[in-house]
């Protein structure tokens, strides 16, 4: 996998993935930004989201569960010192769908959790993660 950082103006960046996707990334005014785009630690944070929640869906999705919807909503804290590394993160998982069956859940998001998603599987290294999950019935 490659991927290539590209400085545009003062800390603003645009990162380009080997796939050719793009994004730009910039820093809070009082940090020189212009507040263009997401800051890195939130692209780290909404990574790890996306890669856990793709191990959830495809999961689900095989264990023929009739899933309409997926949102994990992540809450993290940093460290107060330099370097501000995450030292908690809690992924909570709101699955919606018709008669989904909570232990095909809570299996599909431990296994993102301890086997198949790299992204918390590194950033478990650093910092405690955690896992809640809802389920929501889909209206008639």
């Amino acid at each position: 996998m490659k991927a290539r950082v590209k400085w545009i103006e003062n800390v603003c960046f645009m990162g380009e993935s080997e796939t050719g996707h793009a994004v730009v990334l910039d820093g809070a005014p009082d940090a020189g930004g212009r507040n263009l785009g997401m800051r890195p630690m939130e692209m780290l944070l909404i990574g790890m989201g996306a890669c856990t929640s793709f191990d959830v869906v495809t999961i689900l999705k095989k264990s023929r569960q009739p899933i309409s919807d997926c949102v994990a909503e992540i809450q993290a804290e940093r460290a107060d010192e330099i370097p501000k590394v995450f030292t908690k993160i809690h992924v909570h998982f709101v699955v919606t769908g018709r008669g989904l069956n909570p232990g095909q859940v809570e299996r599909a998001v431990k296994l993102s959790a301890e086997k198949y998603c790299s992204a918390s599987i590194m950033l478990g290294k650093a910092a405690e993660i955690t896992h809640g999950f809802e389920i929501r019935e889909t209206a008639l």
